[in-house]
């Protein structure tokens, strides 16, 4: 495997462990927490596995607007 997979792929375990650990507790600012590690994997799995960052620029704007798009949505949700 190339070295910029086995990294993204490690990162996206630890904030996977990350996440798990405060999902138990409660609170808004949890949640939020929550939500922007979510959004962090999402890049890395668009990034990287998908092959995004060798789209064109289009395509790249609109995976960052759709990002922005549903953590807005899920924060005023909470």
């Amino acid at each position: 495997m190339d070295r910029t997979i086995t990294i993204t792929w490690i990162l996206l375990v630890v904030l996977t462990i990350i996440t798990s650990l405060f999902s138990g507790m409660n609170g808004i600012n949890v949640s939020i927490f929550v939500i922007v590690l979510a959004g962090f994997k999402f890049l890395g799995v668009a990034f990287q596995f998908m092959e995004l960052k060798k789209a064109h620029l289009f395509w790249k704007i609109i995976i960052f607007a759709y990002l922005i798009l549903f953590v807005s949505i899920i924060l005023i949700i909470l």
